[in-house]
């Protein structure tokens, strides 16, 4: 068996793939691979992803910080710090922070399909 060392495992936001979406929105991609992909996302007032779906990939979503407003569907759901939630392959979704503070959360994808998501125009 081969032992990496403790600073090789250890994964955090200063040294992982970071990148920037949307309007001044954060992510940060602590494991990809075929078959998970997990990141930790921060999302600035008032702001929001475009409404999407995945064909294949379901997602959990765990608020770590912040509050957050899902559009599932039709339905509008509100989520506060230590809540998850579950979005099934081809459910219609967006994540909004609503509110004048961060919202900061994790969101884990199966399988890691990087490609697996069809944005809808409004």
């Amino acid at each position: 068996m081969i032992y990496k060392k403790e600073s090789d495992m250890i994964i955090n936001t200063k040294n992982t793939k970071y990148y920037q979406w949307g309007n001044n929105c954060q992510a940060w991609t602590f494991i990809q691979s075929e078959n998970v992909i997990v990141k930790e996302e921060l999302m600035p007032p008032h702001t929001e992803e475009q409404l999407h779906f995945h064909n294949e990939t379901e997602q959990f979503f765990y608020i770590l910080d912040g509050k957050a407003s899902f559009l599932l569907e039709s339905e509008k759901i509100s989520l506060s710090q230590n809540d998850g939630i579950k979005i099934s392959a081809t459910q219609i979704h967006k994540i909004s922070n609503e509110t004048s503070g961060e919202l900061r959360f994790l969101v884990m994808s199966f399988p890691g399909n990087m490609n697996d998501r069809v944005n809808i125009q409004h």
